[in-house]
């Protein structure tokens, strides 16, 4: 059991008050799973104010509570620690509380709006194909070398961050891989990790339901590079232009990979079927089990990241190019002669756009691209006209739908994705607010040779519907409908 003095290596404190030589028998910034002889850290967070349960804590066992001002009863029996900022200090003192275990790993980051958990999972892949036991922290799943944990966030919070890291390496891992989200570096989840490496994909319009601006959105992502230590790697797209905008602070070494501009790592498409990509990396011609420009440029990320990492190009690109994708990444349920369905998380605008563009490329003839698109609840509103919009442009017919709708109304959201489809364009599109009915209602619609995207949700197995998770599995749907229609 480590000393309070432990934990705090590295806090920045402004006060104290009490015994700092406490033992600490666990943290937690729930006051609901606070335990006997606790540190509990008081964070002010996007929905509630951990300091307003302060005594809600000590009642359930607290010794000792991180805050960011002292409060104005103080308690003899308790110990008190008041620092500059209380989600930096948690991640701090869950790293130190579980023996900083990602400085045990090479653990590598990737943030961006798309392409993060594409990029993570080939990593993971690729380095235990190479013979290394690996982890991986990901919006579909969190791994411990063969070991599956559920994940609940795209990065989670720094308790669990640091069990899973921690577990990690009692497990033998040498690599981390990590998907790292831009609520995630806001909210100081990653505070306290030491990172071997960053990549950035690129960013386009997504949370600003958070972030408010685009400006901050940008700065969020920017402050991942800004922290690395100058013994890391930064890897930019340098074909997204504020790919050298994240190097512009930063201490690592400077490293891009691009199709279109110079750079470390280059590549060119040779060519793009549904059966694959051949690409050139770096004079080297390269088939591929992936599909789309969008996976050139996630195929020269983790080129780009394996060869930073000491791996031979050789060997790199030869197990790369026998690996799949992520679940839920233009996911193919069925191709052939009849119809190609396809499952997608795209849930951005520009994500949309590439998974449709994609699609284009492999029409041969008159066959119609029917998708089946929605926007989640309490989530950005800003990209549901934007959503519609593009929908309907690269679509012959579009079905409107839920995707998880949370506390609101899917009429409501779906009037808004109609905000932004123009009255010519209208005509091709259905309103189905039950998603299953959406998706059976593409299939009816849908003839032979046609093509069917469901896009949105991905490899997600739940439907968020007035705060209770339901079982929904868009590719279970769409297998079923496919049988029903296509036998």
């Amino acid at each position: 059991m480590k000393t309070l003095r432990d934990i705090l290596y590295k806090v920045h404190i402004t006060a104290t008050s009490g015994d700092m030589s406490r033992h600490v028998a666990g943290l937690a910034f729930d006051s609901r799973h606070v335990a006997q002889d606790y540190a509990f850290i008081a964070v002010t967070g996007t929905q509630t104010d951990g300091h307003h349960y302060v005594a809600q804590a000590i009642q359930t066992g607290a010794s000792i509570i991180v805050l960011e001002k002292m409060p104005e009863i103080i308690r003899e029996d308790i110990t008190y620690v008041v620092v500059r900022q209380s989600a930096q200090a948690l991640g701090i003192m869950a790293a130190n509380f579980y023996d900083n275990p990602s400085h045990s790993l090479t653990l590598v980051g990737i943030t961006g709006t798309n392409g993060k958990t594409t990029v993570a999972t080939l990593l993971y892949k690729l380095f235990g194909a190479l013979g290394y036991r690996c982890g991986l922290l990901s919006t579909v799943v969190n791994r411990i070398v063969d070991k599956e944990i559920p994940a609940t966030h795209t990065t989670p919070d720094p308790i669990q961050l640091q069990q899973l890291l921690r577990q990690q390496v009692e497990a033998g891992c040498t690599h981390c891989f990590m998907e790292v989200s831009s609520h995630a570096i806001d909210q100081e989840r990653i505070a306290g990790l030491r990172f071997s490496g960053a990549v950035f994909t690129n960013i386009t319009h997504d949370h600003l339901d958070y972030h408010k601006t685009f400006d901050n959105y940008i700065r969020a992502k920017k402050k991942f590079f800004d922290d690395l230590s100058s013994d890391a790697f930064a890897l930019v797209n340098a074909d997204d232009k504020r790919g050298m905008v994240m190097l512009q602070n930063t201490r690592a070494a400077k490293k891009t990979y691009a199709l279109q501009k110079l750079a470390d790592f280059k590549g060119k498409i040779i060519s793009n079927t549904i059966d694959g990509l051949e690409l050139d990396v770096d004079n080297r011609p390269v088939w591929f089990r992936l599909i789309g420009d969008f996976n050139a440029y996630n195929l020269l990320a983790v080129y780009g990241t394996a060869v930073l990492l000491g791996q031979q190009p050789d060997d790199v690109l030869t197990r790369l190019s026998s690996l799949s994708g992520a679940e839920g990444r233009f996911e193919l349920v069925k191709a052939g002669a009849r119809i190609t369905a396809i499952v997608d998380y795209a849930h951005t605008p520009d994500a949309l756009k590439n998974v449709l563009e994609t699609i284009h490329q492999f029409r041969t003839g008159p066959e119609q691209v029917i998708t089946v698109v929605g926007c989640g609840g309490n989530r950005d509103r800003t990209k549901r006209p934007l959503m519609g919009a593009i929908a309907c442009r690269f679509s012959d017919k579009v079905v409107l739908t839920s995707d998880n709708p949370r506390d609101e109304d899917p009429l409501d959201i779906i009037r808004e994705i109609q905000s932004g489809i123009s009255p010519s364009e209208k005509k091709k599109t259905l309103v189905m607010a039950d998603r299953e009915e959406a998706i059976k209602t593409a299939c009816m619609l849908a003839k032979e040779r046609d093509i069917v995207l469901v896009a949105g949700k991905g490899h997600e197995k739940y439907q968020e519907i007035k705060g209770v998770k339901l079982p929904f599995d868009d590719k279970e749907v769409l297998e079923r409908m496919l049988k029903l229609f296509f036998k």
